[in-house]
């Protein structure tokens, strides 16, 4: 049986509303709307009425604040719509409530299903609810859920299919590898694809599965592989002097090194200043070594007037794609995959920075080219998702910079910034032997953010947005926040020979990483919920898992 309960904030506690009337009202110049309620509802599935009730003032609601219906409050005229996430995407509030339901009750966690019914008041037209329809639902991540009651709340997975062989791939020419790469929304070049074609032709001689060519299309992507930084720049013309000054300090240290014959490029602009202080023998504390995390280095730290050896980290993350066709999970993502990094290298992140880009924020919604969300609409949102997650997992970002400029329009700018540290002695560096066993910490894997690599290296057009939701995930901060504690015990740490977190690639990555040949039982990854192939439990990325090697002895300690 489902149970379904209805909950508002009573007059004055309704600021939410308020707030999105005045939106409404401003943005879309909607004057002849007068109101706004927004009512959460709650369906819930697997556990006694006599529970369920025993819930709502404790779980569902705050009886000094909500007003509580079991039916759909009354319209009164308004019009009446509700909305629901995709099937799929992470609902934390969800999550959340079923989870709590779960510590009452000491049993199993129930199913819960949430949506925000919303009710507009005021002479509208057809026109007016569409307008807001528009803006409220992102197709992305949401979708318009129907106000009727559910007989159920279980989902019926169909069987996954065994993992696609590419018969006839090895015989395509350079026009049917186009078409294939445009068939596929792969971000592969036909370059790439060609060289790709020719490897298993040529050395594996045999056709390659759908899973290889999505790993392979990850790893090659700009997102992982940076190739718009290899672009080679063979005329620089800059008006400002003060970069003009830098530009020329960076020609001089290329000629300095001895790197005069390389191509000059964004990339090697990046890394020169590290090469430079190498070989200048000033970089004597660089930590190197086989795990591919954060930049690390080794520090002196007084504690209580003790002088330890430290390591501390540093890495900076964009999300410029998923932020731009899914402001808040793209944003809150952001800031959870800086982390993530410092944290495979099992150090404790403490601060952190964000710095973004955005067109006119207060530009009106007709100028907001055809198939990208509003300036606001962004700036707001991206805000809110960035400090959602930040705030659950308790990080204190110190700086926080918007900078305006119409070029901005074409993509948001999203960048994230992290230090971490940890103790010497808490990290364990050996190399993973035969018999050793990884564990995978954290999360389990679903379809969302299968794709956020690659989406994020392809050119993108009008119907983005209607396309790209699995390929932006929702952050579930409480669990990184799990890990993050679990990694701050030494006793914990000093367990693990390397460790690798869910990026680009997920488990292809994570675990292929690790260590140079490994045989990998996908049919024991967690799962959020059944139905997933071979391919998309082999490249679903996570903010939110690690996997660890260890010793067999080491598993159950």
């Amino acid at each position: 049986m489902v149970s379904r309960v209805y909950v508002e904030k009573k007059p004055g506690f309704d600021v939410e509303a308020k707030q999105l009337l005045a939106e409404l009202r401003t943005i879309l110049q909607i004057e002849t709307l007068t109101g706004v309620r927004l009512v959460n509802r709650y369906d819930v599935e697997g556990i006694s009425d006599e529970l369920f009730q025993q819930c709502v003032p404790t779980v569902f609601s705050e009886p000094q604040s909500d007003d509580v219906s079991f039916e759909l409050p009354s319209a009164n005229g308004a019009a009446v719509f509700a909305v629901e996430y995709l099937p799929g995407q992470f609902d934390q509030r969800a999550d959340s409530a079923s989870e709590c339901v779960q510590l009452i009750s000491c049993g199993e966690r129930p199913d819960v299903r949430s949506a925000k019914v919303y009710y507009l008041e005021g002479e509208l037209s057809a026109q007016d609810v569409a307008a807001i329809k528009g803006y409220v639902i992102n197709p992305i991540e949401a979708r318009e859920a129907s106000l009727d009651t559910v007989e159920t709340l279980k989902t019926a997975y169909p069987e996954p299919q065994p993992v696609e062989i590419l018969d006839g791939f090895l015989e395509l020419d350079a026009a049917g590898l186009q078409a294939f790469i445009d068939e596929r929304g792969l971000a592969m070049d036909l370059a790439d694809i060609t060289f790709f074609q020719q490897y298993f032709r040529d050395e594996e001689k045999r056709c390659p599965t759908i899973t290889a060519d999505k790993m392979v299309d990850t790893n090659w992507s700009d997102h992982c592989r940076h190739t718009t930084f290899g672009t080679v720049l063979e005329e620089v013309t800059i008006d400002d002097p003060t970069v003009q000054a830098a530009f020329d300090r960076y020609m001089d240290m290329r000629h300095e090194l001895g790197r005069d014959a390389k191509p000059v490029c964004l990339m090697d602009l990046g890394t020169i200043g590290a090469k430079y202080l190498k070989a200048k023998g000033i970089l004597k504390n660089l930590d190197e070594s086989e795990e591919i995390n954060a930049c690390t280095v080794k520090v002196k730290v007084d504690v209580d007037g003790v002088e330890e050896d430290w390591l501390c980290l540093f890495k900076n993350e964009t999300h410029n794609h998923p932020t731009e066709v899914e402001p808040f999970g793209g944003a809150a993502t952001c800031v959870g995959g800086a982390i993530r990094d410092p944290l495979s290298g099992r150090s404790y992140v403490y601060q952190a920075m964000r710095v973004t880009g955005a067109a006119n924020p207060l530009a009106p919604v007709s100028e907001t080219i055809p198939g990208k969300l509003p300036q606001r609409k962004l700036a707001t949102t991206a805000a809110a998702g960035y400090s959602s997650y930040g705030n659950q997992i308790g990080l204190a970002t110190g700086q926080v910079d918007e900078l305006y400029h119409p070029g901005y329009a074409a993509k948001r700018m999203e960048i994230g910034a992290v230090v971490g540290a940890t103790p010497a002695d808490h990290v364990r560096r050996e190399t993973p032997a035969p018999g050793d066993v990884i564990v995978l910490l954290g999360g389990r894997t679903g379809r969302d953010g299968i794709g956020g690599a690659t989406g994020s290296s392809k050119a993108h057009n009008h119907e983005s947005i209607e396309t790209c939701g699995a390929e932006v995930q929702k952050g579930n901060a409480p669990v990184e926040r799990k890990i993050q504690r679990l990694f701050r015990r030494g006793d914990a740490c000093r367990l693990i020979k390397r460790c690798n977190d869910f990026g680009a690639g997920g488990v292809s990555v994570a675990v292929g990483e690790l260590a140079d040949g490994l045989f990998i039982d996908l049919d024991r990854v967690p799962k959020k919920y059944e139905g997933l192939d071979g391919t998309e439990l082999a490249i679903a990325e996570s903010q939110e898992r690690m996997a660890v090697a260890l010793a067999p002895e080491d598993v159950d300690t």
